[in-house]
C-alpha cells in the first residue's frame, strides 16, 4: 500500500512497544522517517535499529516522559521537522474505582490525557504556521480519560482544516499488546 509518506517525517510517542511500535513499523514500511519517543530508551534503540535495517529510513530516538515539562520541551524542539505526530503513549489504568488509587490515577492522566494535550499544544501552532500537518491520537474507547481526549480532539479537529491541519482520534478496540494481555490476566485473578 502506498500512503504517499516517502520523504515525510513522523513523531510517534509510546513507540517502544505495543500499538506505538506497530505504528512506527507501518510508517517506516511506507518510507516515512521517524522520531520515536517513549520512556524506555533501551527498547526504543532496539526498535529503531530494526526499523533502520529493515526499511532503510532515518530514525531518531527520544527517551522522554511526556509528564515532565522539560522532556516535553526537549522533544518538541528536537522534532521540529515532523509532518505527522502520533500520540500513542498509554497509561490509563484498568480496574474499579476501589482498585485504582488516586495517586496512580493522576499519574496515568498526566501521561495519556495531559501528555497528549500538552504535546498537541506544542506542535499545533507550528503546523498551523506551515499550513499543513497531521496529528493522530490513539485513545481507546473506554473511561473518563479517553472521553476527555475525544472532546479535545473533536474541538481542535473542527478548527484544524481551516489551517491545513488534520487532528483525528482513533479508538481501537482491544489489541493483543503486552499491556492488554497483562490487564486481562490481572482481571481474571480477581
Amino acid at each position: 500500500m502506498d500512503l504517499y509518506l516517502g520523504g515525510k517525517r513522523a513523531l510517534v510517542t509510546g513507540a517502544s512497544k505495543g500499538i506505538g511500535a506497530a505504528i512506527a513499523e507501518t510508517l517506516a514500511g511506507e518510507g516515512c522517517d521517524l522520531h520515536l519517543a517513549a520512556r524506555n530508551g533501551g527498547a526504543l534503540e532496539s526498535h529503531a535499529r530494526k526499523l533502520r535495517e529493515e526499511h532503510g529510513v532515518a530514525v531518531t530516538v527520544h527517551a522522554v516522559d511526556l509528564r515532565v515539562a522539560a522532556d516535553l520541551e526537549r522533544l518538541t524542539e528536537a522534532t521540529g521537522d515532523a509532518d505527522i505526530v502520533v500520540n500513542s503513549a498509554g497509561d490509563i489504568p484498568a480496574g474499579t474505582l476501589e482498585d485504582v488509587g488516586s495517586e496512580f490515577w493522576r499519574h496515568a492522566w498526566n501521561l495519556e490525557v495531559f501528555g497528549y494535550i500538552d504535546l498537541v499544544r506544542c506542535v499545533y501552532p507550528r503546523f498551523r504556521a506551515r499550513g499543513h500537518g497531521v496529528i493522530v491520537n490513539v485513545i481507546g474507547t473506554g473511561g473518563a480519560g479517553n472521553a476527555a481526549l475525544m472532546a479535545f480532539i473533536k474541538a481542535l479537529g473542527g478548527e484544524g482544516p481551516r489551517h491545513g491541519v488534520r487532528v483525528v482520534g482513533v479508538n481501537p478496540g482491544p489489541v493483543a499488546t503486552e499491556r492488554v494481555t497483562t490487564m486481562r490476566a490481572a482481571k481474571r485473578r480477581r
